[in-house]
């Protein structure tokens, strides 16, 4: 039984070496697999024939799947890797705006950048691990240089780095406290402070060559029992408050300190995952209030920071809004993203996904996840946690465009709200200065 328990696994781990969850281990997995399938394999030849010619025949073929599953695995990972490395053209530059993709080296992305094959990065301490902020920025304006001189438009350069427990570039940047801990001062210091902590971040992140950073956060804290699955998204500490009205006024404080200091600021994570059950980091999971009741409570600071901030973009996480779109996350949901987010309350900046290196997203289907997500007029796609992911996900918008399913009306509005190349913004300027005649 051991011998059949080990072989399932081994196979079904081979089959899956390039899957997020496999990231931990994915430096030695390939190689681990294979040999150990192969050496399963020759105990299962060379043994005795203890239950018979028959049994051991169906454990040497299940042993010698093993390695054919982890390098058959690996050839489809390298040949959708080579092809979308290939892909050249209008249709590879339209959709390659669309991603936000992190990485381990720089040279995982040089020939990204170099033909507009992605639209952003995603730093995190795992590009400083080792190395200095001096060091990232360095790299940074390298990837900008590679940019410019391809003529493309600059690269949207994001991170995490919220305050307090979420700050994904501390040591290395000055650590700073979360919002949370100024829900409790008055008005007055509560906005100041606010205001001083996002100018703070702002040049922090500036420093380094970051335009966007992901904060603040506009959850608000719901008086809900701790989920123990909960690894990863931690609303209940990374939420300012429970009152909309305070979440606003500190958001939109921070938000202008962080603008002023070159950063934009993204407010996330729309619907609202105060509401969500359970982490949408590892399950699917619906949000069941009334649209009525979300618009008078977790929705308003939301709308009203988009309503006032012009520089602000909007995450969109995975839970499902069930009042609105019960059959899909709401970061590819076109009634969500395109009816109430563009249509009824006018948002017109950009809207980037949650990360979609996370399990909603694969449950569902990432290629049917990234057309819908276009489609429901999504500017940004973000590959985070994993970057390699990106190679699947680009795939699949190149097979979805060749195929005409995508919304040719959505990629232009789009393409209106993300960074132009020099050539695209002088032409731009010049349509705009020409008289009438």
């Amino acid at each position: 039984m051991t011998w059949w328990l080990g072989g399932l696994v081994l196979a079904f781990a081979g089959a899956n070496i390039h899957d997020p969850y496999m990231v931990p281990v994915r430096g030695w997995s390939l190689p681990a697999i294979v040999a150990a399938g192969l050496c399963g394999l020759l105990v299962q030849l060379r043994g005795r024939a203890q239950r018979g010619l028959r049994h051991r025949l169906l454990l040497a073929l299940l042993w010698g799947a093993v390695p054919l599953s982890a390098l058959g695995a690996e050839a489809v990972f390298q040949t959708r890797k080579a092809s979308v490395l290939a892909a050249r053209g209008p249709l590879a530059l339209e959709l390659g705006r669309h991603f936000i993709v992190g990485y381990r080296r720089v040279d995982e992305v040089e020939a990204l950048a170099a033909h507009g094959l992605i639209g952003g990065l995603f730093v995190t301490r795992r590009n400083l691990a080792g190395r200095t902020a001096e060091a990232l920025g360095a790299e940074i304006r390298h990837l900008q240089d590679i940019r410019r001189r391809a003529g493309l438009p600059p690269l949207t350069v994001t991170a995490d780095q919220e305050g307090g427990i979420v700050s994904r570039l501390s040591p290395w940047l000055p650590h700073r406290p979360a919002l949370s801990t100024l829900a409790g001062l008055p008005p007055d210091e509560r906005r100041a402070a606010a205001h001083a902590l996002g100018a703070g971040h702002g040049r922090d992140l500036s420093s380094v060559g970051v335009t966007v950073n992901f904060a603040p956060v506009l959850d608000l804290r719901h008086d809900r029992p701790r989920d123990p699955l909960d690894f990863n998204s931690r609303i209940t500490q990374r939420a300012i408050a429970d009152d909309p009205e305070v979440v606003a006024e500190i958001a939109a404080a921070y938000a202008a300190g962080l603008s002023e200091a070159g950063v934009r600021p993204t407010v996330k994570h729309f619907p609202g995952l105060g509401r969500a059950g359970r982490d949408t980091h590892h399950f699917r999971t619906a949000i069941r209030e009334s649209r009525a009741e979300l618009e008078e409570t977790d929705w308003r600071p939301f709308r009203q920071l988009l309503a006032d901030d012009p520089q602000a973009l909007l995450m969109v996480g995975h839970a499902i809004v069930a009042a609105i779109d019960p059959d899909r996350p709401a970061s590819h949901s076109r009634l969500v993203i395109d009816g109430v987010i563009r249509r009824d309350w006018g948002f017109d900046g950009p809207i980037v996904t949650d990360d979609l290196v996370m399990t909603p997203v694969y449950q569902y289907g990432l290629c049917r996840a990234v057309a819908e997500a276009l489609n429901a007029g999504v500017d940004y796609l973000l590959v985070a946690f994993d970057g390699r992911q990106f190679y699947r996900a680009m795939a699949c918008a190149l097979e979805a465009g060749k195929r005409g399913e995508l919304d040719g009306a959505m990629l232009a509005a789009s393409r209106a709200r993300l960074p132009q190349a020099p050539a695209d913004a002088d032409a731009d300027a010049k349509v705009a200065a020409k008289p009438e005649r």
